[in-house]
């Protein structure tokens, strides 16, 4: 997935003869702490809330403060990732995109990414996940998979968390099996470390003795 496939037309942006009134009133109407401002089809840079409110401009036009406004912005043919990397590392919730020829084209929100992050780590879809805590040096994705599918399962997300104090690191598997059971018992059988498991089935068994609990109570 590329930036272009996740821009969104919900949020406009400023033109540089805009005053600073209109601006803290957008971000408002639309819930971002940011807005891109424009001139014409050029991307002039980003404004936030706490910059106009420090410099109390509020009648002015934000082509006033263009010099002091940052530049953050992705290419639209850069893939998601990149977006991610940029969202992590300048924490603002609106990322301008620009095509080949550096022209305005939108913004992508962190609804978006949300969005994108759900589908990428397959959130939305029944199943299982299994946190496993392995050292680097043994991580074999061709094995675990191998174990996986030898359970009539799938791997429908798969990511690595480094742990930064030492050489383990966790292996976060999405299944599409609502009980993992049998997959977490071969696991612990070829000498692996469940970190941690959650089962779609198990969830459903409680909330069902729950229910059944307060059906008891109520016919007392």
């Amino acid at each position: 997935m590329l930036a272009r496939d996740l821009i969104s037309n919900d949020v406009p942006p400023l033109k540089v003869t805009d005053n600073a009134k209109k601006a803290l009133e957008w971000m408002d109407d639309f819930k971002v702490t940011r807005l891109p401002v424009v001139d014409r089809t050029t991307y002039v840079g980003l404004v936030s809330d706490v910059e106009l409110l420090d410099l109390n401009i509020t009648e002015d036009s934000i082509g006033k403060i263009k010099r002091l406004l940052s530049k953050p912005f992705v290419y639209e043919y850069q893939h998601a990732y990149d977006v991610l990397r940029l969202y992590a590392t300048s924490k603002i919730d609106v990322i301008p995109v620009l095509d080949a020829k550096e022209h305005y084209t939108g913004v992508i929100t962190n609804v978006q990414l949300l969005n994108f992050l759900s589908t990428l780590t397959a959130a939305q879809e029944p199943g299982s996940i299994i946190v496993l805590e392995i050292n680097q040096r043994d991580y074999a994705l061709s094995q675990i998979a191998q174990i996986a599918e030898s359970n009539g399962a799938k791997i429908i997300s798969l990511f690595l968390t480094p742990n930064l104090d030492s050489t383990n690191m966790e292996v976060t598997l999405k299944l599409n099996l609502l009980n993992a059971s049998p997959v977490i018992q071969t696991f612990e059988r070829f000498g692996y470390t469940i970190k941690a498991s959650f089962s779609q089935a198990n969830s459903t068994n409680n909330l069902q003795e729950r229910y059944d609990s307060l059906m008891h109570y109520l016919n007392l």
